[in-house]
């Protein structure tokens, strides 16, 4: 969706307003006007954003964080924009990351609740004997 509203808000740029704008000039030698996913400072997103260790607790732990950095990120462009058109589908963004942080803690709830329960596995039982 991010991507969508970068899109709409660039694909009629004229020249001048690119060149009058010298962090998008940069971006738009690179990439034109394609969506090329970046952070704000520029770095490119990777693979290396996702933290997966492949144990339960670690995993939803490392979900609840990334929830709650989308949240602080739709926090401030929400404090940046004016737009109807962007505030809105960053507002609904902002509250599915509310959502889904919750159902992840959730789930952590359930895990440790379960830790000890005959038959579960909170770790890989073919490394875990």
């Amino acid at each position: 969706m991010i991507a969508t509203i970068v899109h709409q808000l660039t694909r009629n740029l004229t020249e001048k307003q690119i060149e009058d704008n010298p962090n998008f000039a940069a971006y738009f030698v690179d990439h034109t006007t394609g969506v090329y996913p970046t952070s704000a400072s520029g770095a490119p997103w990777n693979a290396a954003y996702i933290g997966v260790k492949g144990d339960t607790i670690a995993d939803l732990n490392e979900d609840l964080a990334a929830e709650q950095k989308a949240r602080v990120t739709y926090d401030n462009i929400l404090r940046l924009v004016d737009d109807p058109d962007i505030i809105e589908p960053i507002k609904f963004l902002r509250e599915r990351e509310i959502v889904h942080y919750q159902r992840f803690g959730e789930g952590l709830r359930v895990v440790t609740d379960k830790l000890n329960s005959k038959n579960f596995y909170a770790f890989n039982p073919s490394f875990d004997k």
